[in-house]
């Protein structure tokens, strides 16, 4: 597996930890990797922070040629937020773990010239598969279910 999506594992990991939901992101420019994160709604009682957000802020504020020169890993197809993101800084490529559990707005990154990959890895669908079983309520709240 790509160490870059091993790491993105690791960070949703981190999340399932300490209590969140097990979706992770790295941030990675020039073959190294310059923001980590996963979502952290119910760590820090945020609206916006799910993992790719939180990759971006751990990144920090970059000069827009930065973000057009790197590629986003993440555990789980990106909702509509993060897609935004993603389009915003004008990120060219994006690494999904999975789109099983959640598929987001890949045909939209891809209308609008994102390279979009999806690796359909085993892992990324068992951390979520078994987090949605587990707290389907906390899963609800975060891409705003019923």
């Amino acid at each position: 597996m790509d160490n870059f999506m091993q790491e993105a594992i690791e960070q949703a990991r981190l999340s399932l930890d300490n209590g969140g939901v097990p979706i992770g992101s790295v941030l990675v420019h020039r073959g190294s990797i310059i923001g980590r994160g996963h979502n952290q709604r119910q760590q820090k009682g945020s609206a916006i922070l799910h993992g790719e957000m939180d990759a971006l802020e751990d990144a920090g504020r970059l000069p827009a040629s930065v973000y057009r020169d790197s590629v986003l890993y993440t555990t789980l197809s990106p909702c509509s937020m993060c897609s935004g993101a993603i389009l915003l800084y004008g990120i060219p490529r994006v690494v999904i773990g999975e789109n099983r559990t959640f598929l987001g707005e890949e045909a939209l990154l891809r209308e609008r010239g994102v390279d979009v990959e999806v690796l359909d890895d085993p892992a990324c669908r068992e951390l979520m598969t078994q987090f949605i079983a587990a707290y389907p309520e906390v899963w609800n709240e975060d891409i705003g279910e019923p």
